[in-house]
């Protein structure tokens, strides 16, 4: 291959990445409110007067101004393009990791990996002028990597919060009770539990909190948040209470024995946990521990044994 061509061949594949870095920039951090409205709020609050939008357009940084509007023109695209079981999908892994990122949003985000990492293993073999097999490898893991990286990092973030919200579910129990043993309704201790703590849990308290105030009733507002969650512990805890509601059960008993069940399961989670650390110990200690010591205990050996000539005693 020639030199020009695998010049403009690596020109090609660096544009390609930088755009995909600007618009992966502009993904990531994306807002949520308009700037130009955000800079109309303070010049409001300032009590300043306004001279003309293109004043406020110009006064915005390059990724307000560029990157933004461009990288929500193609969410719209591709939210156009994507069929829409998919699109419901990465809703769905969405809602369970917590985060307010558009479906099509992160739809295109997993085009910009797959275009960066693909460009990546392209350029990658052209400056190793590899042949068509070795090219189409390089391309290929770099496009697949791009592909699946966004919704590995998305499953990863899924079973961190998942974990986290069980850890913290016992002792916002035992603050619960606490609460409306007092005296404090169960809407006013949720409430105690969102002021006090800042973990997943606490926020879809609050979250439950404000669509109660908003008109819905609060079977519903628990259904949904465990449907956010999917945790069984909180689909238990859910159930027990929607189901003390309806039968008019007193709501301290019933946040007791949630409290107590809730620990006790806990504490076994720490025994099957430690029960399984010695299986979990014993891959590094054949694969790093066990090799070091045969070093440390048989290389000496080893080493009289080469520099022994043949049938010479030791």
């Amino acid at each position: 291959m020639e030199t020009s061509t695998l010049l403009v061949i690596g020109v090609v594949g660096l544009i390609v990445v930088v755009i995909g870095l600007m618009v992966y920039n502009g993904l990531r951090e994306r807002r949520e409110v308009d700037p130009l409205e955000e800079r109309l709020a303070i010049y409001a609050e300032r009590n300043e007067t306004v001279e003309s939008l293109r004043d406020i357009e110009e006064q915005l940084s390059f990724r307000d101004r560029v990157i933004i509007p461009i990288v929500a023109a193609l969410s719209r695209l591709v939210n156009n393009l994507t069929p829409q079981e998919q699109l419901e999908q990465a809703r769905r892994k969405l809602e369970l990791a917590g985060q307010t990122t558009d479906p099509a949003t992160f739809m295109l985000q997993r085009i910009v990996w797959t275009v960066m990492l693909g460009g990546l293993g392209l350029l990658l073999a052209i400056v190793r002028q590899s042949g068509f097999t070795e090219l189409i490898a390089f391309t290929g893991g770099g496009v697949l990597m791009g592909y699946y990286f966004p919704m590995i990092s998305l499953n990863s973030k899924i079973r961190k919060r998942q974990e986290s919200i069980v850890k913290a579910l016992p002792d916002a129990l035992d603050l619960l009770v606490i609460c409306v043993e007092a005296g404090l309704g169960f809407d006013a201790a949720m409430g105690k539990v969102y002021e006090k703590w800042d973990n997943e849990l606490a926020l879809a308290f609050g979250r439950v909190l404000r669509e109660i105030q908003l008109g819905k009733l609060r079977r519903d507002a628990l259904k949904d948040m465990a449907l956010r969650m999917d945790v069984p512990d909180v689909n238990s805890f859910t159930a027990a209470i929607i189901q003390a509601e309806q039968l008019g059960v007193s709501m301290s008993k019933i946040l007791r024995v949630q409290s107590d069940q809730m620990r006790v399961k806990r504490r076994q989670r720490a025994q099957e946990k430690a029960q399984q650390a010695p299986v979990k110990m014993m891959i590094p200690m054949v694969l790093l521990i066990f090799p070091s010591i045969w070093v440390v205990l048989l290389g000496p050996a080893v080493l009289r044994i080469m520099n022994t000539p043949s049938g010479g005693a030791w």
